[in-house]
């Protein structure tokens, strides 16, 4: 199976729905799914981009992750709640927009994501709602911190080597144990 397009009837992708189909290289996800469940297309490493419709609020855990050729991803302003480990492993993921929408992002979701050199973080996120090792290990070179953030999360950028430039509003009161160690 190389291309899906899934009916407008499918209002969720469940649990591990495309797991592992690897030969699959696009998905069309249609506005009436509204939750994107875990690990739903974790190690399709052929998936290259994929276009998540504004009609969608969460994206379990492990969703994307596995998906090595996923070099683009759109994240819709619906989105609340990025699950944990979520692009996991995805090395060919470049550049991430967060929409001001999502308040929480779990455990290393963008971990071991090695091409990744961009987070742009709008500007009413709360970086407070990352959990521990959110950036772990990415590639990350910049990250651009909105103005309403108070919070920088413990451990979020920890193992950032090539982190070069970080913006920090003054709107920013604490920032949490080893948020930027290694």
């Amino acid at each position: 199976m190389t291309s899906v397009v899934i009916p407008n009837s499918v209002t969720s992708i469940g649990y591990e729905a495309f797991s592992g189909c690897s030969g699959l290289t696009s998905v069309t996800i249609p506005n009436s799914v509204t939750s994107i469940g875990n690990q739903a297309f974790s190690g399709c490493s052929g998936l290259t981009s994929v276009s998540i419709p504004n009609s969608v609020t969460s994206i379990g855990n492990g969703t994307f992750s596995g998906c090595s050729g996923l070099t683009s991803i759109e994240i819709p302003n619906s989105v609340t709640s990025i699950g944990e480990s979520v692009f996991y492993g995805c090395s060919g993921l470049t550049s991430v927009t967060i929409p001001n929408s999502v308040t929480s992002i779990g455990n290393a979701a963008f971990s071991g994501c090695s091409g990744l050199t961009s987070v742009i973080l709008d500007n009413n996120w709360l970086v407070s709602g990352c959990s521990i090792g959110t950036l772990f290990g990415s590639q990350i070179k910049e990250c651009i911190i909105g103005n309403s953030v108070t919070l920088i999360g413990a451990s979020v950028f920890a193992n950032c080597s090539n982190l070069t430039s970080v913006t920090i509003p003054n709107s920013v009161t604490s920032i949490g144990n080893q948020a930027f160690s290694d």
